[in-house]
């Protein structure tokens, strides 16, 4: 259903786009991270009528965005920094009745800064 890709290794300071294709319409798309020995945690979702949210610890530095008409979402990511170290995975799911859902998941792709 969901496909991630861009994942990498990236010194600190550096970016890196991350890209995800899903196989149909997806009312509200995310993307999550998760450490060793950390919880899963919200990066940044957007919605198909645009409206976007952060979490406080990537504002400024990622950017989400999606292209409606071919079902793909991108998470843009600049001044990357070590403690962003995590595997990351696009999620989707929703409608605009009950607002934002995961229902599915990718496999993730890994992002290392060092």
């Amino acid at each position: 259903q969901l496909v991630e890709s861009g994942g990498g290794a990236v010194q600190a300071g550096g970016s890196l786009t991350l890209s995800c294709a899903a196989s149909d319409y997806t009312y509200c798309v995310a993307w999550f991270r998760q450490a060793p020995g950390n919880d899963r945690e919200r990066v940044a979702q957007i919605t198909s009528d645009g409206v976007r949210e952060y979490a406080d610890f990537v504002k400024g530095r990622f950017t989400i965005s999606r292209t409606n008409a071919k079902n793909t979402h991108a998470l843009q990511m600049t001044s990357l920094q070590p403690e962003d170290t995590a595997m990351y995975y696009c999620t989707g799911g929703g409608s605009m009745f009950r607002g934002c859902e995961y229902d599915y998941w990718g496999q993730g792709t890994q992002v290392t800064v060092s």
